[in-house]
């Protein structure tokens, strides 16, 4: 399995367009600090196909970043076989639209995010007269067998709608993605709301993990002041505190450990902040966009 990390931030990106905070303020002054939403691409070889998580409004600037993702010349033959999403959250899907010049378009994803996509963003609708926009279930626990060699099981993690979706009935609105291969597994969490057994599980015996780092503590969003809602309240669990998911993190034997999903307001942006090595202490890194592993 090879696995190329695209993104890193939250909804908004490094440096958010509408924020002077000390994050996006530092990212201005070294664009070495910018990130984008947080996305990973994957494939069972380093020949593809490949498979991308979450379709982020960075997306065909993340697809072109790098060779193995571009098409291939003289024709349109996109090595990009579908994409797998995580939750309905706008950071998250808004790149559906921008796949509209493919002949064809793969879904995967929970019934709760397909009704959302379906019901609040008109996705099918408005993508129909472009595309042929196909969708797979992820249902809880079910392994889905996809091109490469992959396999991939959904692991429910939070029932939080995005504000957009609020009317619609509960469901699992936010998974983390266990995707396996012939060789190497990984669990992709970008949003946790509870640390449940059933994630535990999956994340146990993975070789890589990447979980949500968005918040470095609880009261992050009330001291940078956009919000009264603590972390958790937002459907965070903080990295440090007595809630942190740091600590269970560095008891994983997962050979690689990363955080990512980082808000603009996390001092993890910053390179030089302290915390880089509270964490690397314990063998935890921040992802890097660009990376890629073979776990």
């Amino acid at each position: 399995m090879r696995v190329r990390v695209l993104g890193t931030a939250a909804g908004g990106g490094v440096p958010q367009w509408n924020c002077g905070c000390g994050g996006c303020a530092g990212a201005r002054r070294h664009p070495e600090r910018r990130r984008s939403h947080a996305s990973l691409a994957v494939s069972g070889s380093s020949a593809g196909p490949w498979y991308v998580v979450n379709a982020t409004p960075d997306l065909t600037d993340q697809i072109e970043a790098w060779a193995d993702l571009r098409p291939e010349p003289g024709g349109r033959r996109s090595p990009l076989a579908g994409v797998i999403l995580t939750d309905a959250e706008l950071d998250h899907t808004l790149g559906l639209f921008q796949l509209r010049e493919a002949s064809r378009v793969s879904v995967l994803s929970t019934a709760a995010v397909w009704r959302g996509l379906s019901n609040g963003l008109r996705v099918h609708e408005v993508l129909a007269p472009y595309t042929d926009l196909s969708w797979r279930e992820l249902r809880d626990g079910e392994s889905v067998r996809l091109d490469g060699g992959l396999r991939v099981r959904a692991v429910p993690v939070s029932g939080k709608r995005p504000r957009y979706a609020a009317e619609e009935r509960a469901g699992h609105w936010s998974v983390a993605l266990r995707i396996d291969g012939e060789r190497g597994s990984l669990v992709y969490a970008p949003a946790i709301a509870d640390w449940s057994p059933e994630l535990d599980k999956e994340l146990s015996d993975a070789d890589c993990v990447f979980v949500d780092g968005t918040f470095w503590d609880d009261q992050e969003p009330r001291t940078a002041g956009f919000s009264r809602r603590t972390a958790t309240q937002m459907g965070h669990l903080p990295i440090s505190g007595p809630s942190g998911t740091a600590g269970r993190l560095a008891r994983l034997p997962a050979r690689h450990r990363f955080y990512t999903h980082l808000n603009n307001t996390n001092p993890l942006t910053d390179p030089d902040a302290p915390q880089h090595a509270l964490l690397a202490a314990d063998g935890i890194e921040v992802a890097a966009e660009g990376m890629i592993l073979e776990p």
